[in-house]
């Protein structure tokens, strides 16, 4: 806890043009530093995610994968590629949709970016953007070794190096490995590790001052995930009876390149290259059995045919099925991104304008392997996107107080997609889009703005060959975003607060649709999955967000987020008959998201913090009417820190409180139950606690 004489380090948001202090940048960001990734005790990015109103994540794996931002964004990936509204990026390296790498060791801070981001991060960031950023190589030798240690036999071991090579070069090194045995006995395999966590992340940086005008910086990421996913339970439990436990594995080695050169006083170039290479297995019992099911959770005994469940449990020959589905992708990705800025020497329009120029340019290949019981011959796919985009922004001083910014993307992207089932398709289009922002600093503690954006997402190809016409292809979706907000430092800085309204029309909305596919004895075969497009959507809302020093000892946080979505005109088509979704709310768009905490410091070394997070009901899907629960989760840590060492303890979700993180419905599994239609959900973290310690040098 920082005292009243101490100067606080400005928190500023990396993911702009120009770094600019959280309080300072005109659009809704929140920023969560290191300091509060260390009190949740954050191993991933999912567990710090509700210190961001109205931003939610799919799990569907082993950790959450897919992000949704104001209630827009994917929920799963299954055959079809995905084309992403919420991007993420890991110290420059364009990591969508591959959210296993996101975790927090030796991580500066998240920048989580809410709204359309159509100049600065094109296709990719249709409702806003995830930017995390590691720590910076340091000129002064320092680093430190970490241990952690909890229930469900979970602990990690971590270390980071960093400081001067020579005069000219630093560097910073990170390793951390992560295990748990998850929270899922396989009853079956008598096996309480088949939802395992085993992650290992390491990061290297080198920062090189080539000359007084010229620095460059080299990162490299290695991240090998290897988790078990066996999330599901016919009796919706914690307890699976799966013969066959998936995978959610991940293999990535990436790179990335970038240079700041001060040219002259009026102008700097700035460029960035990334290379990335990701194999992936998302892999899973599709019966979620073992071919043979009990009546009861017990010990199975045989009886006599038929058997009397007032005996005892009944091992039974039920009609039933089994099948293991398996993903294999791999994953190519290269980006250039150079652009020129202005100096300070380099304003125009008589020295009232910023400005920025640049291109990008990006290529991927995304290439499937899909291994099902059901399939005769393994399914293979290709997918080929490219894009080349121009962008600027201006910023323009009316007088002290007043500020325009105008930025504009134009981006030409392409996809080529083929597979084995003689499905073919490509497009190309022209994509446009961008932000228009009025800011007034209505006096040094008050900053307000109000913002017209436009954000984009490309169409593509529906792969499945079974799928009807109708249904084959969908179109590039776009939102047209209104937002204002009110940045403020009140109390001698004290309390900081940040307010923001924001309305947005979706127009030819992407929706994931899904439904089961009986075979003649009503069994489900394979689920039929396709993007289609909605005529409209509607998503508004509010978002408040403060941090309040109430004392010199005591510090109170708050987000909070108010969120209204709805369909307009919006029907599909299934083989029951078409079903019309007019008014209804979007999928994994709860209407209230909170997180509070309040931090207590002791002494100057003993702190204590009490947080609490709530989010309210919300349905899982856009093809069906199941939701989940709403639920409030307490979490608290005690942390004992000296400038050599810290030694914590922590609990999160303290009252072991059930919660849902991805759910089904519309189709039925069990045929204890004749395969009856009920819903089936995946649950999130419950009860988990442990020790920490790092040792500083």
């Amino acid at each position: 806890m920082a005292h009243a004489d101490v100067e606080l380090t400005p928190v500023t948001v990396e993911a702009d043009f120009r770094q600019t202090n959280v309080q300072q940048i005109p659009e809704a960001v929140t920023v969560v530093g290191s300091e509060d990734i260390e009190a949740r005790s954050a191993e991933h990015l999912e567990q710090v995610l509700s210190f961001a109103p109205n931003v939610n994540y799919s799990s569907g794996a082993s950790r959450g994968r897919f992000y949704q931002i104001r209630g827009i964004g994917e929920r799963s990936q299954f055959i079809d590629p995905v084309n992403p509204s919420v991007g993420l990026v890991i110290d420059g390296i364009d990591m969508t949709g591959l959210g296993g790498a996101a975790t927090l060791f030796d991580v500066k801070q998240v920048e989580v970016l809410r709204g359309p981001q159509g100049t600065r991060f094109g296709a990719n960031a249709l409702a806003g953007m995830i930017n995390i950023r590691s720590n910076d190589p340091t000129k002064e030798t320092e680093g430190y070794l970490s241990a952690r240690a909890g229930n469900y036999d979970s602990y990690g071991l971590g270390g980071a190096l960093s400081g001067s090579l020579s005069d000219s070069v630093q560097g910073r090194i990170a390793v951390n490995g992560y295990q748990s045995d998850g929270f899922i006995d396989n009853t079956f395999l008598d096996r309480d590790d088949t939802n395992n966590i085993d992650e290992v992340v390491a990061r290297g940086k080198l920062a090189f001052q080539l000359s007084e005008d010229t620095d460059l910086g080299l990162t490299y990421l290695y991240a090998d995930i290897d988790n078990g996913y066996d999330a599901f339970s016919l009796d919706n439990t914690r307890e699976t009876y799966s013969n066959t436990p998936g995978m959610d594995a991940q293999d990535t080695h990436a790179l990335a390149l970038s240079s700041d050169t001060q040219l002259n006083s009026a102008v700097i170039l700035q460029t960035e290259m990334t290379a990335s290479k990701s194999d992936v297995e998302y892999s899973y019992d599709e019966d979620w059995a073992y071919g043979e099911y009990i009546f009861l959770p017990d010990e199975p005994v045989y009886q006599p045919d038929p058997c009397d469940v007032t005996q005892g449990p009944c091992l039974a020959d039920f009609d039933g099925y089994s099948s293991f589905d398996q993903y294999l992708r791999d994953y190519e990705r290269q980006s250039a991104d150079i652009r020129l800025m202005s100096g300070t020497d380099g304003r125009i329009f008589g020295n009232t304008t910023d400005w920025v120029a640049g291109i990008y340019a990006m290529q991927r290949n995304e290439d499937l392997t899909r291994n099902y019981t059901y399939l005769g011959n393994a399914f293979t796919s290709e997918l080929e996107s490219s894009s080349i985009a121009a962008y600027g922004e201006l910023t323009t001083s009316l007088n002290e107080a007043l500020r325009v910014i105008t930025g504009a993307r134009v981006e030409n992207w392409s996809n080529d997609y083929r597979d084995n089932n003689d499905i073919a398709g490509s497009t190309d289009e022209i994509l446009i889009g961008g932000k228009v922002t009025l800011e007034a600093l209505l006096n040094y503690d008050h900053l307000a703005y109000v913002s017209l954006a436009r954000g984009y997402k490309a169409g593509g190809i529906n792969t499945d060959p079974d799928i009807s016409e109708d249904n084959r292809e969908f179109d590039t979706e776009f939102n047209n975003s209104v937002e204002a907000g009110l940045k403020s430092s009140l109390l001698n800085n004290d309390l900081t607060t940040r307010v923001a309204v924001f309305y947005i029309q979706r127009k030819d909305q992407q929706v994931k649709s899904s439904y089961a596919v009986l075979d003649d004895n009503g069994q489900p075969i394979e689920f039929q999955d396709y993007l289609a497009n909605a005529a409209e959507g509607r998503n508004y809302g509010l978002e408040l967000e403060s941090s309040w020093n109430l004392t010199d000892q005591l510090n109170w946080e708050l987000s909070y987020g108010y969120l209204i979505t709805e369909f307009v005109d919006y029907t599909y088509q299934t083989d029951d008959g078409e079903f019309n979704k007019d008014g209804r709310a979007q999928a994994h768009a709860p209407r209230y998201s909170a997180a509070t905490a309040f931090t207590y410091a002791l002494t100057d070394g003993l702190s204590v913090r009490l947080g609490a997070e709530a989010k309210d009901e919300f349905y899982f899907s856009d093809s069906h009417d199941e939701k989940s629960e709403a639920y409030v989760l307490w979490n608290a840590r005690i942390a004992y820190a000296q400038p050599e060492y810290e030694v914590s303890v922590y609990g999160r979700n303290l009252t072991d409180r059930e919660t849902q993180v991805r759910g089904f419905g519309g189709f039925g599994n069990d045929p204890r139950k004749g395969y009856a239609t009920e819903p089936y959900y995946q649950y999130g973290e419950p009860l988990t606690y442990g020790v920490e310690g790092k040792l500083y040098f």
